[in-house]
């Protein structure tokens, strides 16, 4: 694909130096649609990042669209805060059929504000609220927000960097297989907790991803997490489960700790719940944690009523027959058989790939390859992005809704990016 250098003096002028995925896809984009991106001059690039989890259903999803439209036109209200509304009643009462009751979850449901960092705030200022404890433990190369709640139970060093201040009340424990199957699974972790010398102190709960997307796409066994919920249970700790990028549908079924077959005690939901890229977030959690007092956690932005609009579209229309979660499982498979292909044909490069439904992970010897592959995607029209606290695995997360056809033009091209950089 031969790229004109667009036009980017006013990002690079006025916009912060934070700014990071522009930097990786230098281009101007202008519309999209299911899992294509186009720029402003006219070219076309693959989505195989889907708004970091955020449009599972890919771009500008037409149901959802149209059922935005429509609101919008009659006026719907847009900003509610808490306020009841006929958009969060439908959304509530569509959750509720659709994904609680069929799963037999109890679970309250709380906005706590649009992104995920919100949902994690909330869910560690809930659990240490009922505990009356303020340690939290994590696990190694977790992500859970930029906030500082969420930055204290964040791994990556870089990260964590960023807050400028001590973070605190967080303790790491070894995630799955950190530790390459050397030592027992919780072994370090339980001798805390029943050594009084150990300095521990008692947590109130654990949060945890079942699949680490920005540490790496780090898949922890179901077993694991089985053996997780019963020592939570044991030593009277709440476990946490963030679903916010893995959720949604994104590993398969909707909660991506259903097929260990655990009930958390307090769930992180956002990025795909809206369904359209829209923010929203829900903070999950069985009926006696609730306590919290009328106003204790709030946000102006908890009521985004567009939101509410196309979540409960999309629930209706992808998550009311089963079907979806069969389709991610198909799709994960023609992944999963083009990334084997791949490290087949690139054994020297020490290539390994590991995941779950529609989220994977390609790893190198060489940590930098990762990167090269990832410029070389971009040049060929690929949008991949790369995830690790080295940015040493090239991460593959295409939306729900891709086609097959779809799907094996963007293994097709990441092949070739592999091969040509190698």
């Amino acid at each position: 694909m031969t790229i004109t250098q667009p036009d980017l003096s006013v990002f690079e002028t006025l916009e912060s130096e934070v700014r990071s995925y522009c930097r990786s896809w230098p281009t101007v984009f202008d519309r999209a649609q299911g899992s294509r991106m186009y720029d402003e001059d006219g070219h076309t690039y693959l989505d195989f990042f889907a708004g970091a989890g955020s449009l599972n259903y890919g771009h500008n999803n037409p149901v959802l669209k149209r059922a935005l439209i429509d609101y919008i036109e009659r006026d719907g209200v847009t900003h509610g805060l808490d306020m009841s509304t006929t958009a969060k009643r439908a959304f509530l009462e569509s959750f509720q059929r659709t994904i609680l009751r069929p799963r037999d979850l109890p679970y309250k449901v709380m906005f706590p504000g649009p992104t995920g960092t919100n949902a994690v705030e909330s869910a560690l200022k809930l659990a240490r609220k009922v505990k009356g404890r303020e340690s939290i433990v994590s696990f190694t190369n977790a992500f859970h927000g930029m906030s500082l709640g969420s930055l204290a139970v964040t791994g990556n060093a870089f990260k964590r960097a960023g807050a400028g201040i001590p973070l605190v009340h967080g303790t790491p424990m070894p995630f799955d297989n950190y530790l390459d199957g050397r030592v027992p699974d919780f072994l370090w972790f339980e001798r805390l907790l029943e050594d009084q010398g150990s300095g521990l102190n008692q947590p109130a709960a654990v949060i945890v991803e079942t699949v680490q997307g920005e540490g790496g796409i780090n898949v922890a066994r179901a077993q694991w997490l089985r053996e997780l919920a019963d020592l939570c249970k044991r030593r009277d700790m709440l476990l946490i489960v963030d679903d916010i990028q893995m959720g949604c549908g994104r590993t398969g079924a909707f909660f991506s700790f259903e097929e260990a077959g655990i009930i958390p005690d307090i769930v992180t939901v956002s990025k795909s719940i809206s369904g359209y890229g829209l923010p929203m977030a829900l903070t999950l959690f069985k009926p006696e944690l609730d306590v919290w007092e009328p106003g204790e956690h709030n946000g102006t932005f908890r009521g985004n009523n567009p939101a509410f609009v196309t979540a409960a579209a999309t629930l209706d229309t992808y998550w009311a027959d089963g079907q979806m979660e069969k389709q991610t499982l198909a799709r994960g498979e023609q992944v999963e058989e083009a990334l084997r292909a791949i490290c087949d044909e690139h054994t020297r490069l020490g290539a390994e790939y590991r995941g779950r439904g529609l989220v994977w992970g390609l790893e190198f010897t060489e940590k930098s390859r990762a990167s090269a592959v990832a410029r070389r995607a971009f040049e060929l029209g690929l949008l991949i992005e790369t995830s690790g606290p080295e940015s040493e695995v090239v991460k593959l997360l295409p939306a729900l809704t891709i086609t097959p056809e779809e799907l094996d033009e963007g293994l097709r091209t990441l092949a070739r990016a592999v091969r040509e950089t190698a």
